[in-house]
């Protein structure tokens, strides 16, 4: 027996029994609601960076002297990565998934061009 009880002591030599404050805040995790709203946020959050990103490195590599096929790449690939945060704030975030993996894809692929 470790003399212990029902509660938890940490390394840090604090008590971590769940007061119903605790289990209030781990229940809305499990919440399917929260779950899904959660996953829009990171798939639109996530695909409107990306545009930026790809849209920003449009401009960088327009204003060079770079091929004519590199920036359209790159502003192509923040297209994609713009409808994939459409698709994400409006639910489909598998879709959105696939979409921003295409669409980082095809900003990789344009980079080679260079």
């Amino acid at each position: 027996m470790s003399g212990r009880g029902d509660s938890e002591i940490s390394e840090t030599g604090e008590d971590r029994t769940g007061t119903p404050e605790d289990v209030d805040d781990f229940e809305e995790v499990d919440d399917p609601a929260y779950v899904a709203r959660r996953a829009r946020w990171t798939a639109a959050a996530t695909g409107a960076l990306l545009a930026l990103a790809g849209l920003a490195a449009a401009a960088l590599r327009g204003a060079r002297s770079a091929p004519a096929l590199v920036p359209a790449a790159y502003a192509f690939g923040a297209g994609v990565c713009l409808l994939a945060a459409f698709l994400g704030s409006r639910g489909r975030t598998r879709r959105a998934l696939w979409l921003l993996v295409v669409g980082v894809m095809v900003m990789a692929f344009g980079d080679q061009f260079d």
